[in-house]
């Protein structure tokens, strides 16, 4: 077993009218992976393993050493593309504020902290600018305490419909809202949760993106999530027109540290990445009851439309580098407003991932990583500063170091994606 949990191997596919890649459980009966488990799986293997390359990394470079300091790399003959972020990567933002008054999830928002906490920007098209607006509103609220991180969110919607009950079904099937949350920030081991309007729940844990490998852990479960959804109109009724639905979600601390990596709730001032989606299918009634369009020639559904609150710059949730940034505040809701800080540290990531993205590629087709830019089509991605990177680079293993403007941190970037930060 590849991954030493049988319950959570998965295997992957596209469905036709989805640029989306599905994971497939096995089936799993009533077992479920426990947190225990989970931890052990997490600590006893992924660690050891990433020491154990990490160790043969540092000999393979020793013995054959590539180092290159980074120039302003010249341009190269162009190969087919890795699948890389169309749109400026300009993440958006929100300061999270902690709630005093004790939040009941039934959906309502009615809270006096949920009246006081600001909306997020609407969501726009997971393309961004690429795209038309999104044909309906949609936006998010959030909140802590010191036992849950809560999310709100509204969805307009004219005919609200849903059909899955089954947990851990392929939620977006229906139109749903995800959460996105990878609390360290280095795109892997992150959190994604689906509902529908029917409150029917879909949670998994992500070791890494699946463009790097994956697994989804879909027998992975969150002990102590609390869902709720609220319909303003009518659920699966054809015929009136409805104002939408809302959602409300409490996450507990005790499950978000596990990949966090440090203690939960967060300090005053961190920041967590984070992003939402809103799948919608384009509908028509068919005998009182509500069909998706489908493609006149193939006969599939039409492509759902994917609605996110921070910009992906291409159809695919799982590039976590492109999510929104969380600052939470211990200040309360409602007292002092806190500013939010940009990391300094953000541009030399983008440019980390840049190169992350043109190394893929060159693999790709090369069958090897590189550490001579002049092999990499970097022509559309971030301007590199001489003074800030350096790449190591052998067969099947790449390192690219960078240097935070003031020289306190070091960020890095393995092959597999991972983002890495020391204080120096």
């Amino acid at each position: 077993m590849p991954y030493g949990i049988k319950e959570g191997l998965q295997s992957w596919y596209f469905p036709a009218c989805s640029g989306r890649m599905v994971p497939v459980p096995h089936r799993l009966s009533s077992r479920r992976v426990p947190h225990s488990l989970l931890r052990d799986y997490l600590g006893r293997t992924a660690i050891p393993v990433l020491l154990v390359i990490s160790i043969l990394m540092t000999l393979m470079v020793g013995c054959c050493p590539d180092t290159t300091t980074i120039s302003p790399p010249a341009k190269s003959d162009r190969i087919a593309p890795f699948p890389r972020p169309q749109i400026a990567y300009n993440p958006r933002h929100y300061v999270c504020y902690r709630t005093d008054v004790p939040i009941v999830i039934d959906g309502r928002l009615d809270e006096s902290s949920w009246r006081k906490a600001s909306w997020t920007e609407s969501f726009v098209d997971i393309e961004g600018n690429l795209k038309p607006v999104p044909r309906f509103e949609t936006r998010a609220k959030m909140l802590w305490d010191s036992t849950h991180f809560y999310i709100a969110a509204e969805l307009e919607e004219p005919d609200v419909w849903g059909i899955l009950t089954q947990r851990d079904a392929v939620i977006f099937y229906d139109n749903d809202f995800e959460v996105f949350i990878d609390p360290d920030g280095d795109t892997h081991e992150y959190y994604e949760l689906e509902l529908n309007a029917l409150n029917t729940v879909w949670d998994l844990l992500l070791i890494k993106p699946y463009r790097d490998g994956g697994p989804a852990v879909n027998a992975w479960d969150i002990p102590g999530l609390k869902t709720a959804v609220a319909v303003h109109g009518t659920i699966n009724r054809p015929g009136d027109r409805d104002s939408g639905w809302s959602v409300e979600i409490a996450l507990p601390w005790a499950v978000l540290r596990e990949c966090a990596h440090k203690d939960a709730p967060p300090m005053d001032g961190d920041q967590w990445r984070l992003n939402f989606s809103r799948v919608e299918w384009r509908t028509e009634v068919n005998n009182d009851r509500y069909r998706k369009l489908a493609d006149s020639t193939t006969g599939k559904p039409l492509p759902e439309d994917n609605w996110v609150w921070s910009p992906q710059g291409l159809v695919n949730m799982h590039y976590p580098e492109m999510w929104g940034i969380v600052q939470f505040t211990t200040n309360a809701i409602g007292t002092q407003t806190v500013d939010f800080q940009p990391d300094p540290t953000e541009p030399l990531r983008w440019q980390l991932y840049s190169l992350y993205y043109a190394e893929r590629e060159y693999r790709q087709h090369q069958g090897a990583f590189t550490a001579d830019f002049s092999r990499l089509d970097l022509s559309s991605s971030a301007t590199f500063s001489s003074s800030l990177l350096r790449l190591t680079a052998a067969a099947d293993i790449f390192e690219a170091v960078g240097l935070s403007p003031d020289s306190t941190t070091t960020v890095s970037i393995t092959q597999d994606g991972r983002l890495r930060r020391e204080l120096r």
